[in-house]
Protein backbone atom coordinates (compact mmCIF):
# COMPACT_ATOMS: atom_id res chain seq x y z
CA UNK A 1 0.00 0.00 0.00
CA UNK A 2 2.89 2.27 0.41
CA UNK A 3 3.83 2.70 -2.68
CA UNK A 4 0.27 3.58 -4.08
CA UNK A 5 0.32 6.36 -1.69
CA UNK A 6 3.71 7.80 -2.66
CA UNK A 7 2.57 7.44 -6.61
CA UNK A 8 -0.35 9.24 -5.49
CA UNK A 9 1.99 12.11 -3.54
CA UNK A 10 4.04 12.20 -6.60
CA UNK A 11 0.97 13.19 -8.17
CA UNK A 12 -0.05 15.63 -5.95
CA UNK A 13 3.42 17.22 -5.99
CA UNK A 14 3.04 17.38 -10.03
CA UNK A 15 -0.81 18.89 -9.64
CA UNK A 16 1.07 21.18 -7.51
CA UNK A 17 3.57 22.01 -9.21
CA UNK A 18 1.31 22.96 -12.41
CA UNK A 19 -1.12 24.80 -10.26
CA UNK A 20 2.39 27.26 -8.95
CA UNK A 21 3.42 27.70 -12.25
CA UNK A 22 0.23 29.29 -13.06
CA UNK A 23 0.84 31.27 -10.21
CA UNK A 24 3.91 32.85 -11.24
CA UNK A 25 2.47 32.52 -15.24
CA UNK A 26 2.62 36.09 -16.65
CA UNK A 27 0.94 35.68 -19.91
CA UNK A 28 -2.43 34.03 -20.63
CA UNK A 29 -3.21 30.51 -18.96
CA UNK A 30 -2.88 27.29 -21.16
CA UNK A 31 -5.76 25.47 -19.10
CA UNK A 32 -8.23 28.91 -19.22
CA UNK A 33 -10.96 26.79 -21.01
CA UNK A 34 -13.77 28.76 -20.02
CA UNK A 35 -15.74 31.44 -18.17
CA UNK A 36 -15.76 28.20 -15.40
CA UNK A 37 -12.55 26.29 -15.60
CA UNK A 38 -9.33 28.47 -15.56
CA UNK A 39 -6.25 28.28 -13.58
CA UNK A 40 -4.83 31.32 -13.58
CA UNK A 41 -7.76 33.06 -11.87
CA UNK A 42 -8.09 30.97 -8.86
CA UNK A 43 -4.01 30.97 -8.83
CA UNK A 44 -3.62 34.34 -9.13
CA UNK A 45 -6.36 35.25 -6.67
CA UNK A 46 -5.74 36.71 -3.04
CA UNK A 47 -7.36 33.08 -1.64
CA UNK A 48 -4.12 31.65 -3.24
CA UNK A 49 -1.60 32.89 -0.85
CA UNK A 50 -1.45 32.19 3.03
CA UNK A 51 1.20 34.38 4.96
CA UNK A 52 2.60 35.48 1.55
CA UNK A 53 3.26 32.23 0.58
CA UNK A 54 1.37 30.52 -2.90
CA UNK A 55 -1.01 27.43 -1.61
CA UNK A 56 0.29 25.72 -3.96
CA UNK A 57 4.00 25.96 -2.73
CA UNK A 58 2.32 24.63 0.45
CA UNK A 59 0.91 21.73 -1.46
CA UNK A 60 4.13 20.66 -3.19
CA UNK A 61 5.49 20.35 0.92
CA UNK A 62 2.30 18.79 1.97
CA UNK A 63 2.69 16.20 -0.54
CA UNK A 64 6.30 15.29 -0.05
CA UNK A 65 5.54 14.50 3.62
CA UNK A 66 2.74 12.59 3.07
CA UNK A 67 5.21 10.07 0.75
CA UNK A 68 7.76 10.36 3.45
CA UNK A 69 5.21 8.78 5.94
CA UNK A 70 3.73 6.69 3.49
CA UNK A 71 7.65 5.41 2.99
CA UNK A 72 8.03 4.93 6.66
CA UNK A 73 4.63 3.03 6.64
CA UNK A 74 3.43 5.75 9.27
CA UNK A 75 -0.12 5.19 9.18
CA UNK A 76 -1.50 7.11 12.12
CA UNK A 77 0.39 9.88 11.24
CA UNK A 78 -0.01 9.56 7.03
CA UNK A 79 -4.30 9.58 8.27
CA UNK A 80 -4.04 12.42 10.64
CA UNK A 81 -2.16 14.49 8.16
CA UNK A 82 -4.17 13.49 5.26
CA UNK A 83 -7.88 13.97 6.82
CA UNK A 84 -6.23 17.79 7.40
CA UNK A 85 -5.35 18.16 3.71
CA UNK A 86 -8.52 16.89 2.91
CA UNK A 87 -10.53 19.65 5.10
CA UNK A 88 -8.26 22.38 4.08
CA UNK A 89 -8.81 21.45 0.08
CA UNK A 90 -12.63 21.36 0.65
CA UNK A 91 -12.48 24.39 2.02
CA UNK A 92 -10.36 25.83 -1.03
CA UNK A 93 -12.81 24.11 -3.70
CA UNK A 94 -15.88 25.88 -1.89
CA UNK A 95 -14.24 29.68 -2.33
CA UNK A 96 -13.58 28.44 -6.13
CA UNK A 97 -17.23 27.50 -6.05
CA UNK A 98 -18.94 30.12 -3.82
CA UNK A 99 -16.48 33.32 -4.23
CA UNK A 100 -14.51 33.09 -7.01
CA UNK A 101 -17.18 30.83 -9.15
CA UNK A 102 -14.21 29.48 -11.34
CA UNK A 103 -12.32 26.37 -10.82
CA UNK A 104 -8.65 24.99 -11.43
CA UNK A 105 -8.46 21.81 -12.90
CA UNK A 106 -5.07 21.35 -11.11
CA UNK A 107 -6.91 22.11 -7.85
CA UNK A 108 -9.36 19.68 -8.87
CA UNK A 109 -7.12 16.76 -9.38
CA UNK A 110 -5.29 17.63 -6.01
CA UNK A 111 -8.82 17.36 -3.94
CA UNK A 112 -8.95 14.06 -5.75
CA UNK A 113 -5.21 12.69 -4.81
CA UNK A 114 -5.51 13.88 -1.19
CA UNK A 115 -9.32 12.28 -0.97
CA UNK A 116 -7.84 9.29 -2.19
CA UNK A 117 -4.92 8.96 -0.02
CA UNK A 118 -7.58 10.20 2.95
CA UNK A 119 -9.61 6.69 2.29
CA UNK A 120 -6.43 4.30 1.58
CA UNK A 121 -4.69 5.73 4.97
CA UNK A 122 -8.19 5.19 6.74
CA UNK A 123 -8.60 1.59 5.53
CA UNK A 124 -5.12 0.92 6.38
CA UNK A 125 -5.53 2.34 9.50
CA UNK A 126 -8.72 0.06 10.20
CA UNK A 127 -6.94 -2.70 8.95
CA UNK A 128 -3.97 -2.40 11.26
CA UNK A 129 -6.72 -1.78 14.26
CA UNK A 130 -8.60 -4.94 13.27
CA UNK A 131 -5.31 -6.66 13.35
CA UNK A 132 -4.23 -6.09 16.13
CA UNK A 133 -1.32 -4.50 14.28
CA UNK A 134 0.83 -2.04 16.74
CA UNK A 135 0.66 0.96 14.04
CA UNK A 136 3.92 2.50 14.03
CA UNK A 137 4.42 6.29 14.16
Amino acid sequence: MRYVLMILALAGVVASALALREHYRTGESPCSINEKWDCGTVNKSPFAVVWGIPIAMIGIAGYLVLGGLAFRRSYPRLLDLTLMSLGFSLYLAHIEKEVLGVWCIYCVISLGIIALMSLLALAVSISQWMRGTRPSY
